[in-house]
């Protein structure tokens, strides 16, 4: 097989060399186009599930919540195993999937269950899926620099400005906020004045959720012209909550003001967000999507953030804290100057001890061909261009010269071989 593949490569040498070119081409395409990174995405294919009930013990959440979720997501096709972990007001479930598996099929698999596992759960309570990220999917951190603006002011413009923005850019699969206060109103009840007018809190809670609401009405025409009726109830400020009537006692309204105090408020919270020990700060974190370019995705937030940042308060600003692109960039040149610089020894060390240029340049040629056309298998199977893969095919090159070298010497020698023959047929 491999004696009739040399012999037709040897009688269509034109059509080789043709051949040669297009793969050399085809994989310098390949080399701008291959997804970078600095590191291997080495996380196993998993889904999570997330499930929130504030105010239970972990227990509780264990009991009520986490067992019966994880008996329901066992049985789905291709799972490997299934973890859980439970804690104050929160339950997680990872549910890993075989690595051949495609992640958006298993997410869908996923939600399948969920949409009939929602029945074994208390009412309220719904589960929802985590970023279609993994754990190396953090590419970019900043926060907000704005001296002298309340975290909770930060915290508003991060949570309803800056993130939304950001979640738009391609690639991206999720912006998680932290630090500072999330605004939030507070209403303390007296139980004495409760008591006074005979009102129980669930009454005070029911009050608030129904009145803070809207309602649409009928349509009717008047004057050839059609008016739509709705009415506008949700809750804009403090005073809004305070008028609340909560009760009608002789035909009197007993407002939300006479049984209680509303105040604004942050929501509580579990830590803070320190920078260099300057003080707290708000920002969020980049959240990659699975299998995306990350140094592609990283630049295009950076652009995207130019712009948000036209519409900032005065005085506010984006700091970056964390920016994988410099790892990214000093890796792969650091493995382009070293692929450079082997190539160049490799050829060099060839010419010398073959000391025949036309033997040592159909080695040497093998060197790129080689190169460019190992990123077309990289881009087919989805691999990256990181510092390990970048450092295998450095390793490589010296199994590709010895070939070559191999083939040249077995070449001389049964030509060397050949004439000896005709040498003596001559005589």
């Amino acid at each position: 097989m491999i004696e009739k593949l040399i012999s037709f490569s040897l009688r269509n040498r034109f059509m080789i060399l043709l051949v040669a070119i297009m793969l050399f081409g085809w994989g310098i395409r390949s080399v701008r186009t291959s997804k970078v990174d600095a590191i291997p995405d080495l996380s196993e294919n998993q889904v999570i599930v997330f499930t929130e009930w504030m105010g239970r013990s972990p227990q509780i959440m264990e009991d009520q919540i986490t067992y019966p979720l994880v008996t329901n997501l066992q049985g789905i096709p291709k799972v490997k195993y299934v973890r859980a972990n439970s804690m104050f007001g929160m339950s997680f479930i990872y549910i890993i999937f075989e690595d051949n598996v495609d992640i958006y099929w298993a997410r869908s698999r996923v939600l399948e269950r969920l949409s009939s596992a929602t029945n074994l759960l208390p009412a309220g309570v719904s589960p929802q899926l985590g970023p279609d990220g993994t754990g190396v999917g953090h590419i970019l951190w900043y926060t907000l620099d704005a001296p002298g603006m309340d975290l909770g002011e930060q915290r508003a413009v991060q949570d309803w400005y800056v993130k939304f923005a950001l979640q738009n850019v391609s690639g991206v699969s999720e912006i998680a906020s932290f630090g500072g206060f999330q605004k939030e109103y507070e209403v303390t009840l007296d139980p004495n004045k409760l008591n006074y007018y005979g009102l129980t809190v669930a009454q005070v809670i029911n009050t608030i959720r129904i009145n803070n609401n809207e309602a649409g009405g009928r349509k009717f025409e008047l004057s050839d012209i059609g008016y739509i009726i709705k009415t506008t109830g949700y809750i804009k400020s403090i005073g809004d909550l305070e008028n609340l009537p909560v009760k009608t006692r002789q035909s009197i309204p007993v407002k939300l003001s006479d049984v209680g105090s509303v105040q604004l408020s942050g929501g509580s919270r579990l830590g803070i967000f320190d920078v260099n020990g300057e003080g707290e700060a708000v920002g969020g974190i980049v959240v990659m999507r699975y299998g995306e370019n990350a140094d592609a995705v990283i630049k295009n937030v950076k652009a995207k953030m130019e712009e948000v940042a036209k519409g900032l308060p005065k005085g506010m600003k984006f700091n970056i804290m964390y920016d994988r692109s410099g790892l990214i960039e000093e890796s792969i040149t650091s493995i382009k100057r070293t692929l450079i610089e082997e190539m160049i020894v490799v050829s060099l060390i060839v010419i010398i001890f073959l000391f025949h240029w036309r033997s040592a340049l159909s080695i040497i040629i093998q060197i790129p061909i080689t190169i460019a056309a190992s990123f077309i298998l990289l881009n087919a199977f989805g691999i990256s261009s990181n510092i390990m893969s970048l450092t295998g095919i450095a390793l490589a090159i010296g199994v590709i010269v010895d070939n070559g070298i191999i083939m040249a010497e077995n070449s001389y020698k049964h030509l060397a071989a050949r004439q000896a023959e005709l040498n003596r047929e001559k005589q």
